[in-house]
């Protein structure tokens, strides 16, 4: 069963797909936000195109564990994308996952400038792959 993760923000959409047998994530792209409609769109042909079965998406919580400003927006989005797909979709606690990439780019050397562009992905890898860990 292939698993789609989002790590949903306000500018940009990190998107990972695991392999067919759960056991991996790939960073699949960073989508641009427009709108939220156009954004749920567009992640429902990327499920379509991955045959993606579930969803896992990251769950800012803060560090106490209680939810801001930030999470209520991804739980609205998570909400919109319930009432497009009839698959199943599920938050992920994300703390720590954009810290956890950005450190892995870090090591690989990348740029300011490329890390920036890719951090959103690899952010979406870590919650994916976190996920798939805690299942398997």
């Amino acid at each position: 069963m292939k698993i789609m993760g989002l790590d949903v923000g306000d500018v940009r959409t990190g998107v990972a797909v695991s392999d067919a047998l759960g056991w991996t994530a790939q960073g699949k792209e960073v989508i641009k936000s427009k709108s939220l409609e156009e954004d749920i769109e567009y992640i429902a042909s990327l499920v379509e195109e991955y045959n993606v079965e579930k969803i896992v998406v990251g769950l800012p919580k803060n560090m106490n564990g209680s939810l801001g400003p930030r999470a209520e927006k991804v739980l609205n989005f998570v909400e919109n994308l319930k009432n497009r797909l009839d698959l199943p979709i599920i938050t992920w606690d994300e703390r720590l996952s954009t810290v956890a990439a950005e450190r892995t780019l870090i090591q690989a050397d990348l740029s300011r400038k490329k890390r920036k562009e890719v951090i959103d992905k690899m952010a979406a890898v870590v919650i994916l792959q976190n996920y798939l860990d805690s299942i398997n």
